[in-house]
Order: C-alpha cells, then structure tokens, then sequence
C-alpha cells in the first residue's frame, strides 16, 4: 500500500463533501471507530451513504435520528476488509466531535480516523485486522509522528460520550502485529 497526493492507492475512492482544509496542524494521532447503519446491521452501502450525505431516510426508522447530521472519516473497513477512503488524510475529516487528546481539543484538526464496520460489542473480523494493520503501517510510514501510543480509541478521546471500537475490539492482537 502507499500513499499518493493523501490518497490511499489500495482503497476504493468514495469522496464525501463533509471535511474541511487542515489549519496546518501536524497529523499525529489515528482514532479507531466502529460503525454500522442501521445499528448492528453490516454489509450494506448505507455508511457510504451517510458520509457522502446521500443516506435514504426513509430506508429505516434510525435513519431519522441521524438525518442532520454531517460526518465522515478518511478510511472505512468493512467485514470483509475492503478499504474505502472518503477524505485525503491531507484533509480534516469530521469524524472525531467534540475531542481531547492529552490536553489538545479538537482531534479532527490532527488525528486520521479510521472506521470499522462494527459495533462497540460485536468482536471483528480477521480481514478488518489484516486490513487495519496494512493501512496503519502505511501511515505510521509516512508519517512518523504517529506511535503505537498515538493510535486511540475514540472511546479514548470522548470518554463518557462515545464507547467504539469497543470491548470487541483486541487492542493487543492489533497493535502487536503492526511493524514498527
């Protein structure tokens, strides 16, 4: 895998209007989520949908609670380990909220945030490993400020307010096989 121009050369493109230029902050921090639409529904296209502002409300009922809402993440990988990204890593992706990391506010301003499609109690595929660890490696690569211990769980940066990846997410199988 290798980076060009911010993009990802190995990942399906899926360009989402929700981000914004970076304000010249370095990127040193990956946020790992977890994702599914309809909630604990997965291979579907509907977070693709979400985070390009195409998302059919009328498809189901959670669909209205989200409906105004604007977000996205550079990379999605679903069950299978398909990579989507939505936004260059150059860029400032919306997928953080409100957000701290040792003291700093605002981790989209810093931070690559990288879906699973999941939920916070469903454990995740080999594939979503292998693929986690391939595109990690790729970024850590290419951008040396990010360490093992720069790479967090959302849960990690909005304590209290966000739970994901979640209990079924192995932070030691993942982190031990990404080479340093």
């Amino acid at each position: 895998m290798r980076l060009e121009k911010g993009w990802l050369d190995k990942a399906n493109r899926c360009p989402s209007p929700n981000y914004d230029v970076r304000s010249n902050k370095e990127i040193d921090l990956i946020v790992i989520h977890s994702i599914s639409l309809p909630p604990g529904i997965f291979g579907n296209s509907f977070v693709e949908d979400f985070f390009q502002n195409k998302l059919d409300h009328s498809k189901d009922k959670y669909f209205q609670e989200i409906k105004d809402l604007k977000v996205s993440s550079h990379f999605l990988i679903k069950r299978d380990g398909e990579i989507t990204q939505f936004v260059s890593i150059l860029d400032r992706a919306w997928h953080a909220g409100v957000s701290s990391f040792e003291g700093r506010e605002d981790c989209n301003d810093y931070s690559i945030g990288i879906e699973l499609e999941g939920t916070d109690v469903d454990s995740f595929e080999e594939n979503q490993y292998e693929s986690l660890v391939s595109l990690t490696s790729t970024l850590m690569s290419e951008l040396p400020r990010i360490t093992l211990d720069r790479i967090v769980g959302h849960s990690d940066i909005a304590p209290g307010r966000k739970s994901d990846p979640g209990k079924g997410f192995d932070w030691d199988k993942f982190k031990d096989r990404i080479i340093k």
